[in-house]
This record gives C-alpha cells, structure tokens and sequence, in this order.
C-alpha cells in the first residue's frame, strides 16, 4: 500500500490575504487542529485551530498574524513511522506534504494515516508480543534478532518501547510455536523479560517452588 495515496487535497490552503472569518469557518466545518498556509505553492506554515478561534477581528487578513503560525510538514518519501512522529510532536491531526522541489502538494489526515499502521501486517498478523529489558549500553538489535531466529521464531518488527534512567524496554512482534525457548534465550543473555507469557516454564517453576516453600512453612 503507498501511503502517497492518502495525501489529500479536499481542503483549499490559506493564503495571507484570507480573512480570518474564512479561516475560522474552515476550523468550524472540520475536525482539524491545523491547517497550511500557502503562497505560490510555497508552505509557510500551519495555523493551529485554538489560536484562531481566538481573533476578534474577523475581516482582518492573515497576514496580520503571521507570527503565529508553526513549522512541521513531510516529504511525499516520508514513511508512515515518520508521519505518525510528525503528528505526536506537534500534537496535530493534519501534516502538510511537500514534493521534492519543496511545493505543497496537500495534506495528511491522521485517521487516515493510523488506518494504514492498523492494517499493516506487523499490526494485524497472529504473533506474540514480546517485551525485554536491559541496560542501553548492552543491548544489540542484531542479537536480538539472532536470539528470535536461532529458536526458529520469525521477527516481524521491533521498536524501542521505553527508555527509563540506563535502561530501555524492546518490543517485539514474534510468530513462532517455541515462545518459551526464544524467552529462556533473552534470559540467558541477560535480557530481563518485563511481559507476561502463558507458557513460561521459568515463572511456573518460581510459582512451583514458592508454593512448595509456603507447604513446607507451614507444617
């Protein structure tokens, strides 16, 4: 799927002769927390709808408020992963797109752009979810990776999940029917293994000698 398809163009950009009344009834009809202004298919930048609500003079031209626009946008090359950060920095809900000469040729909606992430195959293929933990200075994706595949599991993508004082958390997606032997390698390599997993032979053991211990202490 490109995602390119998804750049659109239903809404006509500001321009700084616009009055603010226009840009207000465009925040008005559309669930939007941004939008671009444009002048000879050069992006300025994007006014934030909670700041033009503000305006009380409504007949007054854009221009006038130039300093309150903001800077973010995407390349038409840009990756979903990439938008989807673009949309979380600048807590927006529309990304402006520009072309490779640097030309406004439209827009991304997040809906849109969150759709396509849901229906990726990283998302939506029957997998395990796999969280380990270690220190920044020790960890290795290419070992990670080695650990998934050496016990015959198949790595369908992984992401630093959480970074936390010297250590961070990894997520990974994992098809395989040995789970428990990918999750006792992590703990060979002194990978802390923060999820839960039904099969766990290492945590039923520690449930087992618990038990026995609590047994033996109250006889």
């Amino acid at each position: 799927m490109n995602i390119n398809d998804y750049i659109l163009k239903e809404i006509k950009a500001f321009h700084l002769k616009d009055a603010v009344q226009k840009a207000q009834q465009t925040f008005e009809n559309y669930p939007i927390t941004h939008f671009p202004v444009v002048e000879n298919e050069k992006l300025l930048g994007s006014f934030a709808e909670e700041d033009i609500q503000t305006l009380e003079n409504k007949e007054e031209e854009l221009v006038a408020y130039a300093h309150l626009m903001n800077s973010f946008f995407a390349d038409e090359k840009a990756t979903v992963l990439e938008l989807l950060k673009i949309f979380a920095d600048n807590d927006t809900t529309i990304i402006p797109v520009l072309d490779k000469n640097k030309n406004y040729i439209g827009y991304y909606d997040l809906c849109d752009v969150l759709d396509v992430f849901s229906t990726s195959p990283f998302m939506i293929e029957e997998s395990e979810t796999l969280i380990v933990e270690k220190l920044e200075t020790d960890y290795s994706m290419g070992e990670i990776s080695q650990i998934v595949e050496a016990n015959g599991g198949k790595l369908l993508g992984l992401y630093i999940s959480e970074k936390q004082n010297s250590f961070i958390q990894i997520t990974l997606k994992i098809v395989s029917e040995e789970v428990n032997e990918i999750i006792q390698t992590f703990r060979r390599y002194d990978y802390k293994v923060v999820s839960n997993h039904e099969n766990d032979i290492y945590l039923e053991d520690l449930k087992n000698r618990s038990d026995y211990l609590k047994k033996y202490l109250e006889m």
